[in-house]
Protein backbone atom coordinates (compact mmCIF):
# COMPACT_ATOMS: atom_id res chain seq x y z
CA UNK A 1 0.00 0.00 0.00
CA UNK A 2 2.09 2.81 -0.96
CA UNK A 3 0.81 6.52 -0.56
CA UNK A 4 2.66 8.61 -2.71
CA UNK A 5 1.48 11.91 -0.98
CA UNK A 6 1.88 15.19 0.44
CA UNK A 7 0.17 16.85 3.59
CA UNK A 8 -2.15 15.81 6.28
CA UNK A 9 -5.39 16.59 4.57
CA UNK A 10 -4.40 14.31 1.53
CA UNK A 11 -3.54 11.79 4.23
CA UNK A 12 -6.33 12.09 6.05
CA UNK A 13 -8.49 11.21 3.04
CA UNK A 14 -6.88 8.30 1.87
CA UNK A 15 -7.18 6.78 5.39
CA UNK A 16 -10.95 7.58 4.67
CA UNK A 17 -11.09 5.43 1.39
CA UNK A 18 -9.33 2.80 2.92
CA UNK A 19 -11.46 2.95 5.76
CA UNK A 20 -14.42 2.69 3.90
CA UNK A 21 -14.54 -1.28 3.58
CA UNK A 22 -13.75 -1.26 7.37
CA UNK A 23 -16.73 0.53 8.47
CA UNK A 24 -19.10 -1.46 5.83
CA UNK A 25 -17.96 -4.55 7.28
CA UNK A 26 -18.57 -3.15 11.23
CA UNK A 27 -21.59 -2.18 10.86
CA UNK A 28 -22.37 -5.44 9.67
CA UNK A 29 -20.96 -7.56 12.37
CA UNK A 30 -22.36 -4.19 15.04
CA UNK A 31 -25.40 -5.28 14.11
CA UNK A 32 -25.67 -8.42 15.45
CA UNK A 33 -24.02 -6.81 18.76
CA UNK A 34 -26.73 -4.46 19.00
CA UNK A 35 -29.76 -7.34 18.61
CA UNK A 36 -27.41 -9.34 21.89
CA UNK A 37 -27.41 -5.79 23.51
CA UNK A 38 -30.98 -5.33 23.43
CA UNK A 39 -31.62 -8.85 24.93
CA UNK A 40 -28.96 -8.20 27.75
CA UNK A 41 -31.70 -5.44 28.55
CA UNK A 42 -29.51 -2.07 27.11
CA UNK A 43 -31.05 0.77 25.30
CA UNK A 44 -30.05 1.67 21.66
CA UNK A 45 -28.16 5.03 23.35
CA UNK A 46 -26.60 2.51 26.06
CA UNK A 47 -25.32 0.31 23.41
CA UNK A 48 -24.39 3.06 21.06
CA UNK A 49 -21.77 4.45 23.83
CA UNK A 50 -20.98 1.80 24.59
CA UNK A 51 -19.21 0.58 21.19
CA UNK A 52 -18.44 4.27 20.79
CA UNK A 53 -15.92 4.13 23.86
CA UNK A 54 -14.95 0.49 23.14
CA UNK A 55 -14.88 -0.10 19.76
CA UNK A 56 -14.18 -4.33 20.30
CA UNK A 57 -16.07 -6.78 18.97
CA UNK A 58 -14.89 -10.04 21.21
CA UNK A 59 -14.66 -7.46 23.82
CA UNK A 60 -18.49 -6.29 23.61
CA UNK A 61 -20.06 -9.52 23.41
CA UNK A 62 -18.23 -11.02 25.95
CA UNK A 63 -19.40 -7.81 28.27
CA UNK A 64 -23.01 -8.96 27.02
CA UNK A 65 -22.74 -12.14 28.24
CA UNK A 66 -21.63 -10.71 31.72
CA UNK A 67 -23.92 -8.22 31.80
CA UNK A 68 -26.91 -10.85 31.21
CA UNK A 69 -25.61 -13.00 33.61
CA UNK A 70 -25.27 -10.35 36.74
CA UNK A 71 -22.15 -10.57 37.40
CA UNK A 72 -19.98 -8.28 39.09
CA UNK A 73 -18.02 -5.04 37.65
CA UNK A 74 -14.14 -6.39 39.09
CA UNK A 75 -15.01 -9.91 36.78
CA UNK A 76 -16.22 -7.45 34.04
CA UNK A 77 -12.92 -5.27 34.00
CA UNK A 78 -10.73 -8.29 34.00
CA UNK A 79 -12.29 -10.38 31.70
CA UNK A 80 -11.97 -7.09 28.67
CA UNK A 81 -7.92 -6.66 30.12
CA UNK A 82 -7.37 -10.68 28.70
CA UNK A 83 -9.14 -10.37 26.10
CA UNK A 84 -8.23 -6.76 24.61
CA UNK A 85 -4.49 -7.09 25.60
CA UNK A 86 -3.08 -8.24 22.50
CA UNK A 87 -4.19 -4.68 21.47
CA UNK A 88 -0.83 -3.57 23.54
CA UNK A 89 1.12 -5.91 20.97
CA UNK A 90 -0.57 -3.78 17.68
CA UNK A 91 -0.15 -0.89 19.83
CA UNK A 92 3.71 -1.06 20.40
CA UNK A 93 4.15 -1.86 16.49
CA UNK A 94 2.38 1.00 15.31
CA UNK A 95 4.80 3.13 18.18
CA UNK A 96 7.35 2.24 15.49
CA UNK A 97 5.50 3.14 12.37
CA UNK A 98 5.47 7.11 13.88
CA UNK A 99 7.99 9.20 13.20
CA UNK A 100 10.16 9.83 17.21
CA UNK A 101 8.52 13.41 16.76
CA UNK A 102 4.96 12.42 16.90
CA UNK A 103 3.48 14.45 19.89
CA UNK A 104 1.90 12.43 22.81
CA UNK A 105 -1.52 13.66 21.88
CA UNK A 106 -1.35 12.03 18.60
CA UNK A 107 -0.32 8.67 20.01
CA UNK A 108 -3.10 9.08 22.71
CA UNK A 109 -5.88 9.58 19.92
CA UNK A 110 -4.60 6.46 17.49
CA UNK A 111 -4.55 4.40 20.50
CA UNK A 112 -7.97 5.15 21.06
CA UNK A 113 -9.47 2.91 18.06
CA UNK A 114 -6.29 0.42 17.86
CA UNK A 115 -8.60 -2.32 16.29
CA UNK A 116 -7.30 -5.22 14.65
CA UNK A 117 -8.74 -4.12 10.85
CA UNK A 118 -7.83 -0.16 11.31
CA UNK A 119 -4.15 -1.89 12.75
CA UNK A 120 -4.03 -4.13 9.56
CA UNK A 121 -4.25 -1.11 7.29
CA UNK A 122 -1.66 1.89 9.42
CA UNK A 123 0.89 -0.65 9.76
CA UNK A 124 0.99 -1.36 5.64
CA UNK A 125 1.47 1.55 5.07
CA UNK A 126 4.80 1.70 3.37
CA UNK A 127 7.63 3.94 5.52
CA UNK A 128 6.26 6.29 8.36
CA UNK A 129 2.88 6.38 9.33
CA UNK A 130 1.21 9.60 9.53
CA UNK A 131 -1.21 9.78 12.27
CA UNK A 132 -3.85 11.59 10.07
CA UNK A 133 -4.25 8.42 8.12
CA UNK A 134 -5.21 6.75 10.72
CA UNK A 135 -7.54 9.24 11.81
CA UNK A 136 -8.98 9.07 8.41
CA UNK A 137 -9.72 5.77 8.85
CA UNK A 138 -11.23 6.25 12.34
CA UNK A 139 -13.30 8.93 11.03
CA UNK A 140 -15.21 6.51 9.33
CA UNK A 141 -14.94 3.06 11.08
CA UNK A 142 -15.80 4.24 14.71
CA UNK A 143 -19.29 5.69 13.12
CA UNK A 144 -20.06 2.28 11.33
CA UNK A 145 -19.50 0.18 14.70
CA UNK A 146 -21.17 2.58 16.69
CA UNK A 147 -24.28 2.71 14.03
CA UNK A 148 -24.66 -0.91 13.14
CA UNK A 149 -25.19 -0.96 16.78
CA UNK A 150 -27.33 1.22 17.01
CA UNK A 151 -29.50 -0.39 14.39
CA UNK A 152 -29.19 -3.72 15.90
CA UNK A 153 -31.14 -2.89 19.11
CA UNK A 154 -33.53 -0.74 17.05
CA UNK A 155 -34.66 -2.97 13.89
CA UNK A 156 -32.58 -6.12 15.08
CA UNK A 157 -35.40 -8.35 15.62
CA UNK A 158 -37.13 -7.54 12.08
CA UNK A 159 -34.42 -9.10 10.18
CA UNK A 160 -34.65 -13.43 9.82
CA UNK A 161 -31.92 -14.94 11.51
CA UNK A 162 -30.75 -16.01 7.97
CA UNK A 163 -29.98 -12.81 6.91
CA UNK A 164 -28.46 -11.84 10.53
CA UNK A 165 -25.98 -15.14 10.70
CA UNK A 166 -24.91 -13.80 7.33
CA UNK A 167 -23.68 -10.37 8.77
CA UNK A 168 -21.56 -11.72 11.41
CA UNK A 169 -19.63 -13.52 8.98
CA UNK A 170 -18.25 -10.04 7.00
CA UNK A 171 -15.49 -8.96 9.62
CA UNK A 172 -14.29 -12.34 8.45
CA UNK A 173 -14.03 -11.33 4.94
CA UNK A 174 -12.92 -8.42 5.55
CA UNK A 175 -9.82 -9.02 7.62
CA UNK A 176 -8.81 -11.80 4.68
CA UNK A 177 -9.21 -9.07 2.31
CA UNK A 178 -6.79 -6.30 4.50
CA UNK A 179 -4.04 -9.60 4.62
CA UNK A 180 -4.00 -11.18 1.44
CA UNK A 181 -2.41 -8.23 -0.41
CA UNK A 182 0.16 -7.63 1.51
CA UNK A 183 1.06 -11.19 1.75
CA UNK A 184 1.15 -11.48 -2.17
CA UNK A 185 3.54 -8.84 -2.17
CA UNK A 186 5.96 -10.29 0.39
CA UNK A 187 6.60 -13.99 0.80
CA UNK A 188 7.69 -13.17 4.78
CA UNK A 189 3.93 -11.86 5.47
CA UNK A 190 2.56 -15.07 3.75
CA UNK A 191 5.08 -17.35 5.58
CA UNK A 192 4.12 -15.57 9.21
CA UNK A 193 0.12 -15.63 7.93
CA UNK A 194 -0.04 -19.29 7.45
CA UNK A 195 1.99 -20.04 10.47
CA UNK A 196 -0.47 -18.34 12.28
CA UNK A 197 -3.17 -19.56 10.79
CA UNK A 198 -1.83 -22.98 11.23
CA UNK A 199 -0.42 -22.32 15.32
CA UNK A 200 -4.11 -21.23 16.03
CA UNK A 201 -6.05 -24.36 15.09
CA UNK A 202 -3.42 -26.20 16.96
CA UNK A 203 -3.93 -24.33 20.01
CA UNK A 204 -8.01 -24.72 19.79
CA UNK A 205 -7.18 -28.65 19.60
CA UNK A 206 -3.91 -29.24 22.11
CA UNK A 207 -4.36 -30.23 25.64
CA UNK A 208 -3.90 -27.50 28.33
CA UNK A 209 -3.09 -24.49 25.74
CA UNK A 210 -6.95 -25.19 24.30
CA UNK A 211 -8.59 -24.41 27.62
CA UNK A 212 -6.89 -20.43 27.81
CA UNK A 213 -8.77 -17.76 26.85
CA UNK A 214 -9.31 -16.99 23.19
CA UNK A 215 -7.62 -13.45 24.41
CA UNK A 216 -4.56 -14.85 25.82
CA UNK A 217 -3.69 -17.35 23.23
CA UNK A 218 -4.11 -14.32 20.55
CA UNK A 219 -0.83 -12.57 22.66
CA UNK A 220 0.85 -15.94 23.28
CA UNK A 221 0.57 -16.69 19.52
CA UNK A 222 1.43 -12.70 18.83
CA UNK A 223 4.36 -12.92 20.60
CA UNK A 224 5.45 -16.34 19.59
CA UNK A 225 5.58 -15.96 16.23
CA UNK A 226 6.75 -12.29 16.16
CA UNK A 227 9.65 -13.51 17.79
CA UNK A 228 10.08 -16.51 15.75
CA UNK A 229 9.81 -14.36 12.12
CA UNK A 230 12.45 -11.88 13.54
CA UNK A 231 15.09 -14.37 14.30
CA UNK A 232 14.69 -15.90 10.88
CA UNK A 233 14.05 -12.95 8.69
CA UNK A 234 15.40 -10.39 10.50
CA UNK A 235 15.03 -6.60 8.99
CA UNK A 236 18.15 -4.42 8.65
CA UNK A 237 17.55 -1.23 10.72
CA UNK A 238 18.25 1.06 7.56
CA UNK A 239 15.52 -0.79 5.60
CA UNK A 240 13.20 0.23 8.20
CA UNK A 241 10.87 3.65 7.80
CA UNK A 242 13.39 5.27 5.28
Amino acid sequence: MQHNIIGKGEYFRKGMQDGIPIALGYFAVSFTLGIQAKQAGLSALAATIMSLTNNTSAGEFAALGIISAGAPYLELAISQLVINMRYLLMSCALSQKLDPKTSILHRLLIAYDVTDEVFGISISVKNRLSPFYTYGAMCVSIPGWAGGTCMGVIFGNILPGSIVSALSLALYGMFIAIIVPPAKEDKHIAIAVLVAMLCSFLFTKLPIVSEISSGTRIIILTVLIALLMALLFPIKEEENHE
